[in-house]
């Protein structure tokens, strides 16, 4: 773990248990990572632990990603969100301003973006190439 990520929590928020894990395979070196297959458990982890970046999926089960946020926000979650995504067509530009949406990432994922953007968002300096080289790519 590096020192500028050191103590930086991360809730992913997904259904599918391969993104899970790919998440937590890529960042858990750098960050402290959640991991939540339903937007209920994410939000029951945030009554007892504070966040530095939520990602979410945008399809979920009973609450899409969206609506998690609008409640993360009700709880006083003031911080960077991304929302991930294979429905590109069933997202609104004015929802993503509405539920400050930081940025925004289409599956199948571009893994060295995403990794830039998260180290962005949290202010801690990239490992160029880190995420592809955990992803089996060179």
């Amino acid at each position: 773990m590096t020192d500028e990520g050191l103590g930086k929590k991360i809730i992913v928020v997904d259904d599918d248990e391969g993104i899970l894990k790919t998440f937590f395979l890529l960042f858990n070196r750098n960050y402290r990572v959640y991991l939540a297959k339903k937007a209920e458990e994410a939000l029951e982890r945030f009554k007892n632990a504070s966040f530095d970046l939520i990602i979410v999926d945008y399809k979920l089960p009973r609450m899409n990603g969206l609506e998690m946020i609008s409640r993360f926000r009700e709880l006083g979650y003031e911080g960077p969100v991304i929302l991930i995504s294979a429905y590109p067509e069933a997202i609104q530009r004015e929802d993503l301003k509405k539920y400050g949406v930081s940025r925004l990432f289409l599956k199948p994922l571009d893994l060295e973006a995403l990794e830039s953007s998260i180290h962005d968002l949290l202010g801690t300096p990239a490992v160029k190439g880190q995420a592809m080289a955990y992803a089996g790519k060179k």
